[in-house]
């Protein structure tokens, strides 16, 4: 029987300075006073030239990141594999715009592929397409696909709009590609719901180039949606007409204040849940019928949710689902939830680390966004305090 409550297990990786680290980061990321004046005053900082890059790197990136460099995340994937944990190597660089900055992210996501295909300790490899292309092009694509799909006209795009696209389609199929000639599993994240409908379909148009004969594709549910578990049946539809296997990721989300906000300013429906159990019925339910649907599905469940993983753990042991394979996975963040993480992996399921990487400067705004999610989501940072502090007790005995 799992138990998430074994501390010994959960931080074994961790020494004393690594545990003291972590007990000291959450702590302050438990006061939203002081995550709110960080936000603020960091970016202003470095913008300065401040000698404040140091102190990042060695506290909150050093927490939540592997290095500013593929090479440097080495010693993150050695110590994640010595204890049965894969590695997810994720480029987080954030709010680029220039064509030239798309291509460079580009390359380097290929270049997470090509490390993957030679070290059996990552996985799988991810991408957001927000990363290689400009917001208002996946919004005006989303856009003329949901009026095409009601019969709607829909404006003329331009000659410039067209080439721009197309060129985003290009780089998403040569990521695609390259995760097929090296048989490396690829998630392509979710992102806000008015620029999701392109993301989605240019997903599924990848998924029925790639997915023939393995699963190779993920697509990334954000189960926070009331309408996504209406999606994955449509989905299963799709996936069997077309004859294809089909990943899915699946995640509770990370946009919910910016969905609301925006949908309350603009006068339309909120696309997010009334409230969390509604979120965690769905993505339970969802579990459900991925795996009751694997001969179509290949699953690998993001979450920080003790009652999620446990509830995934029980279906496959009742699908007589050995723990060990590789259809189905369990990924959490690195940093985080490491009670989760290598509780589950200690009991022989199949267990990965988004292992995020980037210039500190650059992977500024993913930091800032996990300390926000930290303090935003209830309990999340006294869970993870609580454990630390039984842990040092315990080491005390």
């Amino acid at each position: 029987m799992i138990s998430f409550d074994n501390t010994e297990i959960a931080f074994r990786s961790k020494n004393k300075q690594d545990l003291q680290r972590a007990y000291l980061l959450f702590k302050i990321i438990g006061a939203p006073s002081i995550v709110k004046l960080g936000k603020i005053l960091t970016p202003v900082a470095l913008q300065l030239h401040l000698p404040i890059k140091g102190l990042i790197k060695k506290t909150i990136f050093k927490q939540f990141c592997g290095g500013e460099t593929i090479k440097e995340c080495d010693p993150a994937i050695a110590s994640l594999h010595a204890f049965g944990i894969g590695t997810i190597l994720d480029y987080s660089v954030e709010g680029k715009t220039k064509e030239e900055d798309f291509e460079q992210t580009t390359q380097i996501i290929i270049q997470t592929i090509e490390k993957s295909a030679t070290d059996k300790r990552i996985p799988f490899a991810v991408f957001k397409i927000t990363g290689i292309a400009q917001h208002h092009l996946l919004e005006l694509v989303s856009e003329q696909i949901r009026a095409s799909r009601k019969g709607l006209s829909f404006r003329e795009l331009t000659s410039q709009e067209n080439e721009q696209i197309q060129a985003i389609i290009d780089r998403i199929d040569r990521i695609c590609a390259a995760a097929a000639k090296h048989q490396t599993r690829l998630f392509i994240d979710a992102e806000e719901t008015w620029i999701q409908t392109a993301i989605d379909q240019w997903t599924f148009d990848m998924i029925c180039k790639y997915n023939q004969t393995d699963c190779i594709v993920y697509n990334t549910v954000q189960m926070y949606r009331h309408d996504r578990l209406a999606f994955i049946h449509s989905e299963y539809e799709k996936a069997l007409q077309a004859g294809v296997k089909y990943g899915v990721k699946l995640v509770r989300g990370a946009y919910m204040e910016k969905e609301r906000a925006r949908a309350q300013a603009l006068g339309y429906p909120s696309p997010i849940q009334p409230d969390k159990p509604s979120t965690d019925k769905d993505y339970d339910a969802a579990l459900d019928f991925l795996v009751s649907n694997k001969a179509v599905f290949s699953i690998c469940a993001g979450t920080h949710n003790e009652s999620s993983s446990m509830y995934l753990a029980s279906l496959l042991q009742e699908a007589q689902i050995p723990a060990d394979s590789k259809q189905f996975y369990f990924a959490q963040l690195l940093g985080m939830s490491d009670h989760i993480s290598y509780n589950l992996s200690d009991a022989g399921y199949q267990v990965a680390k988004y292992v995020p990487f980037g210039p500190v400067q650059e992977v500024l705004p993913y930091l800032l966004r996990r300390a926000d999610e930290n303090t935003s989501v209830a309990g999340q940072t006294s869970r993870e305090l609580n454990l630390i502090i039984k842990e040092k007790a315990r080491r005390k005995a």
